[in-house]
């Protein structure tokens, strides 16, 4: 018995040849409007920026010349903390001070300080390129600025802290090995130097003041030191005054103005 074996090349399909040829046409995908595309942008650069330095970029506001930097946290020095812990990081923010400083159109920098303290040499580092910009700068502490956020806080050209915020002085600590020699407290008096002297020259607290609140004993319950609240901080004159944000953008604005009118009066001169 033989069989006739077909080849499937041969079978004829169940759909007419006509039908076959025709193309299924593919749906085309419409192109998103440009308004949509550009905020997919702005969002994925927002969400960027608020991941690697902390902080969302700042609105797209022309009109806008005052700048707004927040320092919360502990300020991070050469150690990287913890991830549990919220810092600033000195590399990310001394940077933007250099654009802030370079870009024309920013007329006045607004400092909001919630921050526990931290890296010294760090710390100082923000507040010396703070205390040099050319720009007119105000600084609000909300919350805390304890420790080496008091010289951030006074670096700025006016200073404000709310009524209910504190600032805690206390004398410099050292963590990590400590070699007992006499070489490290003459080191430790030295950091502690260009602290006391940095704050003092910057505000209206007198050295003695300084030290005095610095190395008090009785305030503090496992240290030494002095915690400072709103009012206390302005009557020792280590801040200018007590207020808000609403007081602080009117202060930055005005500061704007006197320098515009002085450098146009020396203009026309």
């Amino acid at each position: 018995m033989k069989y006739k074996i077909r080849s499937r090349k041969s079978e004829t399909p169940f759909f007419p040849k006509s039908v076959r040829e025709q193309e299924v046409p593919v749906p085309r995908e419409e192109p998103e409007p440009e308004g949509k595309r550009s905020s997919l942008r702005r969002q994925r650069i927002t969400l960027r920026s608020l991941k690697q330095l902390g902080q969302i970029a700042p609105a797209e506001q022309p009109s806008s010349d005052i700048h707004t930097m927040i320092i919360i946290g502990q300020i991070e020095g050469h150690l990287i903390l913890p991830t549990k812990n919220k810092t600033t990081k000195y590399e990310h923010i001394i940077p933007q001070l250099v654009a802030i400083e370079q870009n024309p159109r920013i007329k006045g920098l607004l400092i909001i300080l919630n921050t526990v303290g931290g890296d010294v040499e760090a710390g100082l580092a923000i507040a010396e390129m703070i205390e040099s910009l050319s720009k007119v700068t105000v600084s609000l502490v909300l919350g805390g600025g304890h420790s080496i956020g008091v010289p951030v806080a006074v670096a700025t050209d006016y200073s404000y802290i709310a009524e209910t915020a504190t600032m805690t002085i206390h004398p410099i600590r050292l963590s990590g090995m400590v070699i007992g020699v006499p070489q490290t407290y003459e080191y430790l008096e030295k950091m502690q130097d260009r602290v006391i002297k940095f704050v003092t020259g910057h505000s209206r607290i007198t050295e003695d003041k300084f030290r005095e609140l610095m190395f008090r004993t009785g305030d503090l319950v496992r240290d030494v030191g002095t915690v400072l609240v709103g009012k206390d901080a302005v009557e020792s004159g280590l801040i200018n005054e007590i207020g808000g944000i609403n007081k602080a953008l009117a202060k930055l604005r005005e500061l704007i103005n006197l320098k515009e009118n002085l450098l146009n009066n020396e203009v026309k001169k």
